[in-house]
């Protein structure tokens, strides 16, 4: 049995393979070409994606992939990582990053990746998730503060992409209670 939520819309939740790299790579390349969710307009390559795979694996972090059963495919991942770049300070907090295919966005497939990213974090003894959403992205900001993500920051003009300046909500959701560090 997995250890992950089954959804009953037809799909799985499941830790990514190597082969997974390509469906990933199709999801983040078009949310990269045609969304601001992220900040980047350039398309990674399989390559990268399979080193960012890889290292993620190595730090022990989980890779989370949602499967469709009926059509096979990716149709979402999700992941955290070091935050700030792994200094030794925030070694209690993680960043994550969810993405969902364009037509299988509104199924909770994102919702449900960011919900067992949480108790993957919680199990590894992190004690802060930390969310970056585009200031425009309602639907994420919406999923998050369900999930219990409170706002913390609000980042105007910090990113640059489509010829505009895009601003930046920072979320985090405190994971353990008072335990000292």
């Amino acid at each position: 049995m997995s250890p992950f939520p089954q959804s009953q819309q037809g799909w799985v939740l499941r830790m990514a393979e190597d082969q997974d790299a390509p469906g990933i790579l199709a999801i983040l390349n078009d949310i990269i070409l045609t969304t601001t969710a992220v900040y980047t307009d350039r398309p990674e390559s399989l390559a990268d994606r399979l080193v960012w795979l890889h290292h993620r694996r190595a730090m022990g972090y989980p890779v989370l992939v949602a499967e469709c059963l009926r059509e096979g495919g990716i149709i979402g991942f999700a992941s955290f990582g070091d935050f700030r770049g792994g200094w030794a300070g925030f070694r209690h907090t993680v960043e994550h990053s969810v993405h969902v295919r364009a037509d299988a966005r509104g199924r909770g497939v994102g919702q449900t990746l960011v919900a067992t990213l949480i108790e993957q974090a919680r199990s590894r003894g992190k004690h802060v998730l930390v969310a970056s959403v585009d200031a425009e992205n309602a639907r994420s900001l919406h999923m998050h503060e369900k999930l219990g993500f409170t706002r913390v920051a609000y980042m105007p003009q910090v990113g640059c992409k489509f010829g505009r300046w895009l601003d930046l909500v920072m979320l985090q959701l405190v994971l353990s209670g008072d335990t000292p560090c």
